[in-house]
């Protein structure tokens, strides 16, 4: 059984529940001041609440995607090292499966449009990572054969799970209701997680002697997109979207990148890259490479870049308010680089926030990629 299954879940909570029980029942039994029952004691204890932690522990990464399986959780995640021979027509992505868009019943293609499961490996910088396509429905109607898509980049936070963005932030599902709805054009949307190298948190950042993280997401990826979908070559038509560290990430891209990304929001995001226990030494001493990871001392330092940023945060729930309102005032004071904001009353770091400013994201996201088609 997965480690998100109900299952698991399930077992968890019977087995803290029945512990429990059972050592109200065997505690006066357990009560002489023998060896033995001090020893029934301390391991009746000890397992009821390992079994209360594992429940708890288990309940909280089915809310919020933490760690797909159990081989993710330790660490050896079994998708990574996908190996694709590039050969003349040949690209650094291989579709492993396809699926119909949640919510759009049983749909064809061309009515529903289709998910796809793909691997992607760099061509330059060798990364090899799972991500979910979303092609919107006109992709597959006769009308627009020819026509190219503007994309969407959609990045989860650390650790978290592609299949997260799917199944319980509603990406395709929100992209396509909007599209029928008129309120947004029909976009591909290329959803993973910036954890390409796990179980290390990069930070989207080109690591020396490490992974070239941001080389990925700034070449590598719009590259295999453009090669094997009818993604828009022009400047305009790719932007970058993410949540808590993919917020980061979304905003520092579209800021160091903006001839390749038109547009980065960031929800929940925070500013500068943090350097704990997950991260390890990112920048290896390089002062210049530091700098440049931190958002506030690049738009104070570096020519402002003509791109478009949306920030987004709570009033009471957020850490990040109040950082939130500073960068918005940071980025109004370069002249050039235009910025939105969703600021919530009230909202968590959490799943139930971003599923409320998610559909307004993608609305601004489409406003502002080219979506003519060449």
């Amino acid at each position: 059984m997965g480690l998100t299954s109900n299952k698991v879940l399930a077992l968890a909570v019977l087995s803290a529940v029945l512990l429990f029980a059972g050592t109200v029942w065997l505690w006066p039994r357990l009560a002489r001041r023998s060896w033995p029952a001090v020893g029934g004691r301390v391991g009746l204890l000890l397992a009821t609440q390992l079994a209360l932690f594992a429940a708890v522990g288990l309940a909280a990464n089915q809310a919020f995607g933490f760690y797909a399986s159990w081989a993710d959780l330790f660490g050896q995640e079994k998708d990574q090292g996908v190996v694709v021979d590039h050969t003349p027509g040949e690209g650094p992505l291989e579709v492993v499966g396809s699926r119909r868009v949640p919510g759009a019943g049983g749909a064809r293609p061309q009515a529903g449009g289709r998910i796809q499961q793909v691997d992607l490996v760099g061509r330059t910088t060798r990364i090899a990572t799972p991500a979910y396509v979303y092609l919107p429905p006109e992709y597959f109607q006769p009308r627009y054969r020819t026509h190219r898509f503007p994309a969407a980049v959609v990045l989860t936070g650390y650790p978290g799970t592609a299949s997260a963005l799917v199944e319980k932030l509603h990406y395709p599902r929100t992209a396509l209701e909007l599209a029928r709805a008129g309120r947004a054009k029909p976009m591909i949307l290329v959803m993973l997680r910036p954890t390409v190298a796990p179980p290390r948190d990069t930070e989207c950042v080109d690591i020396p002697g490490g992974p070239q993280t941001e080389s990925f997401f700034a070449k590598d990826l719009p590259e295999a997109l453009r090669t094997h979908y009818r993604v828009t070559e022009k400047p305009g038509g790719l932007g970058i979207i993410g949540n808590s560290t993919g917020g980061y990430c979304a905003l520092k891209i579209a800021l160091h990148h903006p001839g390749v990304y038109a547009a980065g929001a960031g929800l929940s995001a925070y500013y500068k890259a943090p350097i704990d226990a997950t991260t390890g030494d990112l920048f290896q001493g390089d002062k210049e490479l530091r700098d440049r990871a931190d958002l506030w001392w690049y738009l104070e330092h570096m020519p402002a870049p003509d791109t478009s940023l949306l920030v987004t945060s709570s009033k009471l729930g957020e850490s990040n308010y109040t950082d939130t309102l500073k960068f918005i005032e940071r980025v109004k004071d370069t002249g050039l680089t235009r910025i939105s904001s969703i600021i919530l009353e009230s909202g968590g770091h959490n799943f139930n926030t971003w599923r409320r400013e998610i559909p307004a994201t993608l609305e601004w996201m489409s406003e502002r990629l080219d979506g003519r088609g060449k």
